[in-house]
């Protein structure tokens, strides 16, 4: 018996709208047949496999291999190193990027904007199409309409978007250089797997060429430690290495490339070897006793010797110490934070110090807490004490907290008056040239007008 052909829901439905009939129904009825046509005919031109149709969704995640499964994790260290030898030849070398500067000087456009050579969109687009696809990304609309900025002419600077092509180029050589160190594969950086990136670039940057051998674990350890403790603020362990070339830190590193770069960059570069030596020169001469480690009462000769001792208290009782004298990678966060008070992590650092009770704010006792050792410091020096009712004013008012009786670490952030705050209460030298800033700005000025009337 042959079985009858079902109506293809089209037909149905062209039939309902050329025969319209009038219906009785209620609207829930009719609702409810709509979704049962609905559903009905939905199954039919999905396969009515629910099963099937789950399988066609894509795999989003893969689970890493466990410790023990070697194999696995050897296929996988290779298929990642693979993957990242493909997307390294996909840039720029050298060779077509002087290739590309060779098509832009000869495709400008005239006149020229004082000493620079501009392009406009029409040139830009055919200079694309002969450069090459590996330069398809940098010739797009999106790129010229960012680079253009005041022409009458509508055109860019040759310079700043060949500028750009490089920066970009840069960016992702090093995003898979430092990628090569990402052990894990997940996109971050242990402090081990940064401490053998920067171990193996020391022999490329000409400034560190006259380090000692000897000396490179420790200019190793001084370099991650400001990687860590600006970019990994919770402790964890790991950074991003999204956030790693966010940051100016590793230009400054790479800046060492410059065999001319100049003393006072060099100086007021973290990662430079003077800079290193001198912050492991302190260290060294702070440790009187020679054991490799500082006392609380050798760290309170660190700078002008003027930190109050209830603060160091504090910094033996909150910080990593072994046997109650700290290391050189404790030290090292020490120095960060008190010569970047203006620095959120830094701020962050000395308020955790601060907030004894750890309640995430500063209330008058804190305040008092802390200043008063300010005060015995002032008497020991012969100076008559401050009142701290006056000071305590002061600082509410630099910091306009929002709670007029604490002051949150945001607040202190958001102020930008922290590093003046914080060094009015744990630094008797901090409060001495808060104290006396109109002194200080007025003798400032004086010299500066000798000076004029000398050069004069």
């Amino acid at each position: 018996m042959a079985t009858e052909k079902q109506p293809h829901w089209s037909d149905i439905l062209k039939r309902r709208i050329a025969n319209p009939k009038s219906d009785e129904r209620s609207e829930e009825e009719k609702n409810a047949e709509e979704t049962e046509l609905f559903t009905k005919y939905y199954s039919e031109w999905k396969g009515g496999d629910e099963q099937r149709n789950y399988k066609t969704i894509p795999r989003f995640y893969y689970k890493l291999p466990a410790e023990d499964e070697v194999l696995l994790q050897k296929l996988r260290e290779e298929s990642r190193a693979v993957f990242l030898q493909r997307k390294s030849r996909e840039l720029l070398d050298n060779e077509e990027l002087q290739n590309l500067w060779f098509l832009l000087d000869k495709h400008q456009v005239p006149p020229v904007n004082g000493d620079e050579a501009m392009i406009n969109y029409e040139a830009y687009l055919k200079v694309g199409e002969m450069a090459g696809p590996k330069c398809d990304k940098f010739f797009t609309a999106r790129v010229y309409a960012k680079l253009l900025h005041s022409d009458p002419y509508g055109r860019i600077s040759i310079m700043q978007f060949f500028n750009y092509v490089m920066r970009k180029v840069w960016l992702h050589q090093t995003r898979i250089g430092l990628s090569l160190y990402d052990v894990a594969g997940q996109g971050y950086l242990r402090e081990s797997d940064l401490e053998n990136y920067i171990l193996e670039l020391i022999p490329t940057l000409p400034q560190l060429d006259g380090l000692e051998k000897s000396f490179y674990s420790f200019y190793v350890c001084t370099a991650v430690r400001k990687f860590f403790f600006f970019l990994d603020p919770l402790r964890t362990g790991k950074i991003k290495i999204q956030d790693i070339l966010a940051c100016s830190f590793l230009d400054d590193l790479l800046e060492l490339r410059d065999e001319e770069l100049s003393k006072e960059s060099q100086e007021s570069n973290w990662f430079s070897a003077p800079s290193a030596l001198r912050v492991y020169g302190q260290y060294l001469n702070l440790d009187k006793d020679h054991n490799g480690m500082l006392s609380k009462e050798e760290l309170s000769r660190y700078g002008t010797a003027t930190l109050t001792s209830v603060f160091l208290e504090r910094v033996f009782q909150e910080c990593l110490t072994y046997d109650g004298e700290m290391d050189y990678k404790t030290y090292l966060d020490f120095v960060l934070a008190l010569e970047h008070r203006k620095e959120p992590a830094a701020l962050q650092y000395i308020f955790k110090l601060l907030d004894m009770e750890n309640r995430g704010y500063l209330n008058v006792f804190a305040l008092n807490y802390f200043f008063r050792a300010i005060q015995e410091q002032m008497k020991l020096h012969g100076q008559e004490p401050v009142s701290f009712q006056d000071v305590k004013d002061e600082i509410f008012d630099m910091v306009k907290p929002k709670d007029p009786y604490k002051i949150t670490l945001q607040d202190l952030v958001n102020s930008c008056q922290g590093d003046t705050v914080t060094s009015i209460l744990i630094d008797l030298n901090g409060f001495w040239t808060y104290e006396n800033r109109e002194v200080l700005v007025t003798n400032d000025s004086d010299s500066g007008s000798n000076v004029d009337m000398e050069d004069t």
